[in-house]
């Protein structure tokens, strides 16, 4: 039964159309290298290998945990923080398999679906500009564009002027956009005074925006002149907080001279008031007396001038 089994995969093994099991490649490999060298041996002598430092090994390669490799896609649509249509993007396979392909919001690059979208491209390039669409990365630049404000520091120098190649070297060093020549567009040809203007940025051909350039006074950036503004502002601080105490001191100072009026016109009047009652007092007493004394003469017999009789 044993020897019919072993011959029955014998003649297996042995047919063309059956692979062997050692070609068959392995899907995760791991790579491995000796710590510790082998010394060469004789000729016909198998290897000297030491039974403790010869096992030691040290990884070369893991392709079980190797970074999955991303997903090259065509976008058809505008995705938020990925891309515009046209775009070509490398983003997890998972990201494509499971939202951009099934919701039509990408394709495979394919080199006719690569034709397609240069072909698209060229066209919003170079066709008339009623036709042409705002790219992402357009639309993106002129909210920042709209947002934004240029300030140019005015020099001390006799030769400081401000013209369009002094404003684009400004946008890209203030603002870091690139904007040449034939896009920019300023109402002056040159300016020296400090002010308020402004000057006009095309995007892509399409759309334009106004920025608000101004020309400050000169800042000297040197660490003393920094220092002075420094005690120059917390000096104002000091001033502008001394002005309301000096207010508030000011105004305790007349509430308390309105209260000793108050209360020097107090004491008048209840010093009037006393004068008032004790001289009213008085009369009333001298009223008194005066009507007693007739009183009291009425009761007292009158002198007799008849004679006394016998």
């Amino acid at each position: 039964m044993w020897s019919s089994g072993r011959r029955v995969l014998q003649d297996l093994l042995s047919q063309p159309a059956v692979r062997s099991f050692s070609m068959t490649p392995v899907q995760n490999t791991v790579v491995v290298e000796r710590w510790w060298q082998v010394p060469l041996s004789k000729v016909g002598s198998p290897p000297r290998l030491n039974p403790r430092r010869h096992r030691v090994y040290k990884l070369v390669e893991d392709t079980k945990n190797l970074p999955k490799e991303k997903m090259e896609l065509i976008l058809t649509q505008t995705v938020p923080k990925l891309g515009g249509r046209g775009d070509t993007v490398f983003v997890k396979k998972s990201v494509g398999r499971n939202k951009l392909l099934p919701q039509g919001l990408a394709v495979y690059p394919s080199p006719d679906n690569k034709q397609m979208f240069a072909e698209e491209l060229r066209l919003l390039r170079e066709g008339k500009p009623e036709e042409r669409v705002q790219t992402r990365t357009g639309l993106m630049t002129l909210e920042f564009l709209k947002r934004s404000h240029l300030k140019i520091n005015k020099m001390p120098s006799d030769g400081f002027q401000v013209n369009k190649e002094v404003v684009c070297r400004q946008l890209l060093k203030k603002l870091g956009v690139v904007v040449p020549l034939h896009a920019l567009s300023v109402p002056f040809e040159s300016v020296k005074e400090v002010g308020d203007y402004w000057c006009e940025v095309k995007v892509n051909g399409i759309d334009s925006v106004r920025i608000p350039v101004s020309v400050v006074p000169y800042e000297d950036p040197s660490a003393s002149n920094q220092r002075q503004l420094k005690a120059q502002k917390l000096q104002q601080e000091a001033t502008n907080v001394s002005e309301p105490a000096d207010e508030e001191e000011a105004t305790a100072n007349a509430v308390s001279d309105a209260a000793v009026e108050t209360s020097a016109k107090a004491n008048e009047d209840s010093v009037n008031e006393v004068s008032e009652a004790s001289a009213s007092a008085e009369a009333s007493a001298a009223t008194e007396t005066e009507a007693s004394t007739p009183t009291s003469e009425d009761t007292t017999a009158p002198p007799s001038n008849s004679p006394k009789k016998d």
